[in-house]
C-alpha cells in the first residue's frame, strides 16, 4: 500500500459496478465527455475492424461487443477460457464478461489509454469471515443502492499497487462505509492484519476472477440482483453469470453450504492456498504457451516445406528456360548478320515510303499553305458597297414614310424626295455592279470551298475558338522548331546511310580474288559494327519522329490553328456571299427600276375591269327581275324561262370571270406596292387596294348576294343564313354573318389570317379554302364563300358508312396537318368537332373554318359532344385559357371516336375517356394516350410524325381557288340530299359550318 501525495484528496465520482459489500468501481465526473467520445469512436471503428488472431495480450486494450446491448466498449483480457472464449473486463466500467474471440477486435493506438473507471475499497472495512452467500448478495445489493449511478465524494486514503484506491465514501452527509457496517455486511479491519490482508488481496488483481473460474463459490449467476450494479453505461450485465453457468453445465444448480462460506472464500485464505493457485495458474499458462509455440513451429515447418517444394519447381522451370534461351541464342548467332541486315533494309524501305507520303499534316504545312492563300488573295469589301448601303437605307426609309402617310399633299412631297433618292440609288447600283463585275468572286469562292473541304477531310469538324493572332504566331514558332528538329534527324540518317554504302563498296575489294593489292581485315571489316549501329540509330530515330503520335500540346496547337484558318475562310465566304446577294438585288433593282423611274403605275386597267363588272352586274340583275316576273305571271312560257335561266348562268359566269381578272390585277398592284410604289393606296383610294391588302386578297367589293340567286339551306344551319348557289357548274355555300362597324374589322382580320395560313401551302394545308369574303350593301351582313362538300363531314359519313381504321387514320392525318398549319400561324381553331371535319373521297381529311365573328375563347366555350365524349378539354372546364393543347384534345377524342366505332365509353371522374379499355393498335393507343390522358407537351408536328401515320404519302385532293371543288350535281338531287339531312339535323349539327 502506498500513501502518497494524493492522501486525503477528494474526488467526485459516479458508481458503475459493485463487486462486494466493500469493493466497487466508479467513474470520475470530470471524464464524462471522454466516455462519450470513446463510445462514438468505438461505434465508428469496431464494426469495420479486424477480429483478433493468435495469442491475446493481457496488457493490451481491445474492443469488446457487450452482449446485453450489442455496443462496443474497451476491455482487457483477464483469462483465456478456451480457444473460442475469453474472460474480459470492461475497463471503463469495471464489470466482466465471457466473450467469443469473434466479438473482440483490435482498436487503434489513440484509444490505448488508461481506464476511465477506478476500483475503490471502503476505508477500514472488510467482509466478515464465515459470511453466507445470501448475506454476501444482500451486502452487495445494499452497497449498490448507495453508490450505483450516484454522485459520491471519495476521500482518498491510500492506493494499492494494483491500482485499487482505499477511500472514505460519502453521499451527501451519509458515510457509506458506516452504513454498510451498521447493516452488518462488513466489519472493521483489525489493525494488526489489515495491511497484510490488503496486500494479500491486492497482490493479484485477477484473484476474484480466478476464484470464479476455479471454485464454485461465490457464483454471481445465482444471485438475483447481481445485474443491477454491473453494466456499462447503465445497461444490464448479467452475461457473466449466464456464460459461467453455460461453461460449467447448463441446468446444474450449484449449492453453497453455509459452513463453507468463510473469509477465505473471498480473500483467498492463507498464503499457502494463494501460492498453490498461482503455481497452478502459472503451469496452465506455460502449458498453453508451449502448446501455442508448438503449433506455430509446426505451421512454420509446413510453410518451409511448401516453399522449398515451390522453389525447386521454379528452379526447374528456370533451368528449362535458360536451356531454351541458350539454344535460341545459338540459332540467333548463326543468322545474326543476315537478320540485322534484313531488319535494317525493312526499316529503310519503310522510311522511303514515309518520305514519299506527304507529311504536311504532321508539321502543319497544309495549314501554312492555307494561311498563305488567305493572306495573298484576301477578298475585301468593294468601296462602292458602303455608299450603296447608305443610299439603300435612305431609300427604304423614304418608302416607309410614304407607306404610313395619310395626307395626299404631304405624300406628293415624300414621293418627290423618294424619286430623288431613287435616282441616286440607281447610279450607286450601276457603279457597284461595274465594280463587282471586275472581281473574280466565283473563282475566289471556289478556291475557299476547295481549301475548306481539304482541311475538313483531314482535321474533321472544327470547334469554335476565340479569334486571335497570338495562335498563329504560336503555330509558326512551333512549326519552325519541329522543322529544325526533323531536318537535323533526317540529315543524320542520310549521312549514316551514306557511310554504310561506302563501306559496302570498299568491302568488295577485300573479297575480290582478282585484286592483287592485299587489304587487312582491320582496315575493311573492323568498323562495320559502329557503322551499323549509327545507321540503325538514325533510321529508327527518323521513323520514331515520323510515326509517333503527336502529344496533346502539339495537337492543341494544330487544332487551334485549324480553327483560326477555318474561321478566316468562313468570314471571307460570308463577305463574298454578302456581296453576291447585294449584287443580285442590285441587278434585279436595275432591271425593274428602268421601267419604273419617273413613272406611276396605271390603274386604268383595273378601273376598266370594274366598269365592265358594273355593266355585267346590271344586266344580270335585269335578267333576274325578268325571270321572276315570268315565273309569277299566270301564262308564263317554260321554254322562255329556261332560255332566260341559261342567259343568267352565262352572265353570272362572266361576272365571276371578270372578278378573277380583277383579283389578278389587284395582285399585280399589291406587288408594286410592296416593292416600288407604297403610295398607290394613298393616290388611288377609289380602287379599294388597301382593303384588298388587309384581307390578304380574300375581300372583294364586286360581289353581291342578289347576283348569286342563292337558295337558303336551313337544314344545315339554324343559327345564321346559309345559302347555296352554282358558279361555273359547281355548288358553293354562302355563310352569312351579322356584322356592325366594330365586328366588320375583326371578321376581316380573322378571316384574312386564316386565308394567309391556307395560302402558304394551299392544297397541302389541310384546311377548307375560303373563296371570297364580301359585304351586303342592303343589310349589315358579311358573306363568306366556301366550297360545298355534300355529306362529307365525319358525322354524316359515320352515320351512313363508317370509315375503316385505315381510312380514319388517313383522314385524321390530314386533319392533323390542318391544325399544324393553323398553330404554325398562331391561330387556335377552338371549334373542332365531327361536323367541322371533312373526309374528301374518304381518304383526305381537312379542317373546316370557324365563326370569324367570335373570339377563340367564345368559340371554345361551346361544349360539343361526339357520342358520349365531351370535346371540351379538362383545362377549359377548369376555366383556364384556350391553347393549342385544347385543339389537340378535341382531335384525340375524334380519333378515338373513329377508332372504336359505336362502342360505349368509360370515363374517369373528370370526364377523360379511358383509352386502355379498347383493343386498339399499339401505335394508335400510344398516340391517343398522349393526346387525351398524358397531354404533357405534345404538338401537332409530333402528331404528324406518330408511328400510326407512317403511311405512303398520297397526293392531296383539296381544291384550289377556282371553285373546281366537287363533281357537278343537279339542283334537284341536292335538294333530295338536303331533305335527308334535315331529318338527321340534330345528329349532324352544322355541317360545313362551325
Amino acid at each position: 500500500m502506498d500513501e502518497d501525495m494524493h492522501h486525503n484528496k477528494v474526488e467526485d465520482v459516479v458508481g458503475s459496478h459493485v463487486e462486494d459489500a466493500v469493493t466497487f468501481w466508479a467513474q470520475s465526473i470530470s471524464r464524462n465527455k471522454d466516455i462519450m467520445k470513446i463510445g462514438y469512436s468505438l461505434s465508428e471503428l469496431c464494426p469495420h475492424a479486424n477480429s483478433i488472431f493468435g495469442r491475446l495480450d493481457p496488457k493490451k486494450i481491445y474492443g469488446g461487443l457487450f452482449s446485453e446491448d450489442k455496443c462496443w466498449y474497451r476491455c482487457k483480457v483477464l483469462k483465456i477460457i478456451s480457444d473460442e472464449k475469453c474472460l474480459v473486463r470492461y475497463i471503463d466500467y469495471g464489470n466482466t464478461e465471457i466473450l467469443n474471440r469473434s466479438d473482440i477486435v483490435e482498436i487503434p493506438l489513440n484509444l490505448q489509454f488508461s481506464s476511465v473507471a477506478k476500483k475503490y475499497r471502503l476505508w477500514g472495512l472488510q467482509i466478515p469471515s464465515g459470511q453466507e452467500v445470501t448475506q454476501f448478495d444482500q451486502g452487495r445489493t445494499f452497497l449498490g443502492s448507495l453508490i450505483f449511478e450516484k454522485e459520491i465524494k471519495m476521500r482518498i486514503k491510500a492506493t494499492y499497487q494494483d491500482g485499487t484506491v482505499i477511500a472514505q465514501a460519502e453521499y451527501g452527509s451519509v458515510d457509506i462505509g458506516e452504513e454498510v457496517a451498521k447493516k452488518g455486511f462488513a466489519e472493521k479491519c483489525k489493525l494488526t492484519s489489515s495491511t497484510k490482508t490488503c496486500e494479500e488481496k491486492t497482490s493479484d488483481p485477477g484473484q476474484l476472477v480466478l476464484r470464479n473460474l476455479k471454485n464454485p463459490i461465490p457464483l454471481w449467476g445465482h444471485r438475483s440482483n447481481q445485474s443491477s450494479f454491473s453494466r456499462p453505461k447503465g445497461r444490464l450485465s448479467g452475461r457473466l453469470s449466464l456464460d459461467l453457468k453455460n461453461e460449467y453445465g447448463a441446468g446444474d444448480h450449484v449449492t453453497f453450504p453455509k459452513e463453507n462460506v468463510a473469509v477465505a472464500d473471498f480473500n483467498l485464505g492463507s498464503n499457502v492456498s494463494l501460492a498453490k493457485i498461482k503455481q497452478d495458474q502459472k503451469l496452465i499458462e506455460e502449458n498453453e504457451k508451449l502448446k501455442t509455440e508448438k503449433e506455430v513451429l509446426l505451421e512454420r515447418y509446413k510453410a518451409l516445406e511448401l516453399k522449398l517444394e515451390h522453389t525447386a519447381q521454379e528452379l526447374q522451370q528456370e533451368k528449362a528456360t535458360i536451356m531454351d534461351l541458350t539454344k535460341r541464342l545459338e540459332r540467333t548467332l548463326k543468322t545474326r548478320v543476315g537478320t540485322r541486315m534484313k531488319n535494317l533494309a525493312a526499316k529503310v524501305e519503310l522510311l522511303k515510303e514515309i518520305r514519299r507520303v506527304n507529311i504536311n499534316v504532321r508539321f502543319g504545312n497544309d495549314l501554312s499553305d492555307a494561311i498563305q492563300v488567305l493572306e495573298e488573295d484576301c477578298f475585301t469589301i468593294p468601296a462602292s458597297l458602303n455608299e450603296l448601303e447608305i443610299i439603300w437605307a435612305e431609300y427604304s426609309l423614304a418608302q416607309e414614310k410614304i407607306q404610313t402617310c395619310q395626307n395626299v399633299n404631304e405624300g406628293n412631297i415624300l414621293i418627290a424626295k423618294r424619286n430623288e433618292v431613287q435616282q441616286k440609288l440607281y447610279m450607286a447600283v450601276e457603279v457597284f455592279i461595274l465594280e463587282v463585275d471586275e472581281l473574280p468572286l466565283n473563282k475566289r469562292l471556289k478556291t475557299l470551298q476547295d481549301l475548306s473541304a481539304s482541311l475538313e477531310a483531314v482535321y474533321g469538324q472544327a470547334t469554335e475558338r476565340t479569334n486571335s493572332e497570338e495562335i498563329l504566331k504560336k503555330f509558326y514558332d512551333w512549326k519552325c522548331n519541329k522543322r529544325e528538329e526533323f531536318t537535323s534527324v533526317r540529315s543524320e540518317t542520310e549521312v549514316s546511310l551514306q557511310h554504310l554504302v561506302t563501306w559496302f563498296q570498299s568491302t568488295l575489294e577485300a573479297f575480290d580474288l582478282s585484286v592483287e593489292e592485299s587489304l587487312t581485315s582491320e582496315d575493311t571489316i573492323g568498323s562495320i559494327d559502329e557503322i551499323l549501329e549509327k545507321t540503325e540509330s538514325g533510321v529508327c530515330k527518323e521513323l520514331e519522329i515520323s510515326l509517333i503520335e503527336q502529344d496533346d500540346s502539339d495537337k492543341e496547337i494544330i487544332l487551334n490553328t485549324y480553327s483560326q484558318v477555318l474561321q478566316k475562310i468562313r468570314s471571307e465566304e460570308g463577305l463574298i456571299a454578302t456581296v453576291q446577294s447585294k449584287y443580285k438585288d442590285s441587278v434585279e433593282f436595275k432591271k425593274q427600276i428602268i421601267e419604273c423611274l419617273n413613272k406611276t403605275p396605271n390603274v386604268d386597267h383595273l378601273l376598266s375591269i370594274k366598269k365592265t363588272l358594273k355593266s355585267l352586274k346590271a344586266r344580270l340583275r335585269w335578267k333576274l327581275v325578268e325571270k321572276n316576273n315570268l315565273e309569277e305571271s299566270d301564262d308564263h312560257d317554260g321554254s322562255e324561262i329556261e332560255k332566260i335561266k341559261q342567259e343568267i348562268t352565262q352572265l353570272r359566269n362572266s361576272v365571276f370571270q371578270e372578278i378573277y381578272h380583277e383579283q389578278e390585277e389587284y395582285e399585280k398592284l399589291y406587288s408594286l406596292v410592296q416593292k416600288w410604289f407604297p403610295e398607290l393606296p394613298l393616290l388611288h383610294p377609289e380602287i379599294g387596294l388597301l382593303k384588298y391588302m388587309n384581307s390578304g386578297g380574300l375581300l372583294t367589293m364586286s360581289l353581291e348576294r342578289d347576283l348569286l340567286d342563292a337558295e337558303p339551306m336551313k337544314e344545315l344551319s339554324s343559327k345564321r343564313p346559309l345559302l347555296s348557289s352554282e358558279v361555273n357548274g359547281q355548288i358553293i355555300l354562302l355563310k352569312g354573318y351579322s356584322v356592325d362597324v366594330d365586328t366588320e374589322a375583326r371578321v376581316i382580320e380573322r378571316a384574312a389570317a386564316y386565308h394567309r395560313a391556307w395560302r402558304e401551302a394551299k392544297e397541302e394545308s389541310g384546311l377548307l379554302p375560303l373563296i371570297f369574303l364580301f359585304f351586303c350593301k342592303s343589310d349589315p351582313m358579311a358573306y363568306l364563300m366556301v366550297p360545298y362538300y355534300p355529306r362529307a363531314n365525319l358525322s354524316a359519313i359515320q352515320s351512313s358508312m363508317p370509315l375503316t381504321l385505315e381510312e380514319a387514320l388517313k383522314v385524321m392525318k390530314g386533319v392533323a396537318q390542318g391544325l399544324h398549319t393553323l398553330h404554325k400561324a398562331d391561330i387556335i381553331h377552338g371549334s373542332l368537332h365531327q361536323n367541322n371535319v371533312f373526309a374528301l373521297n374518304r381518304q383526305h381529311g381537312i379542317v373546316g373554318d370557324f365563326d370569324f365573328t367570335k373570339s377563340v375563347s367564345q368559340r371554345a366555350s361551346v361544349n360539343m359532344m361526339v357520342g358520349d365524349l365531351s370535346l371540351l378539354s379538362p383545362e377549359l372546364k377548369m376555366g383556364k385559357p384556350v391553347s393549342p393543347s385544347s385543339d389537340l384534345y378535341a382531335y384525340g377524342c375524334l380519333l378515338l371516336w373513329l377508332s372504336v366505332q359505336n362502342q360505349e365509353f368509360e370515363t374517369s371522374e373528370d370526364g377523360i375517356p379511358k383509352v386502355d379499355q379498347f383493343h386498339l393498335d399499339d401505335n394508335v393507343k400510344s398516340l391517343l394516350c398522349s393526346l387525351i390522358c398524358c397531354r404533357s407537351s405534345v404538338t401537332t408536328e409530333q402528331v404528324l410524325n406518330a408511328e400510326c401515320f407512317l403511311l405512303p404519302k398520297r397526293k392531296s385532293t383539296a381544291n384550289s381557288r377556282k371553285i373546281e371543288y366537287t363533281p357537278k350535281k343537279e339542283k334537284e338531287e341536292l335538294k333530295m340530299e338536303n331533305l335527308d339531312k334535315d331529318k338527321e339535323k340534330t345528329r349532324y349539327g352544322e355541317a360545313n359550318f362551325d
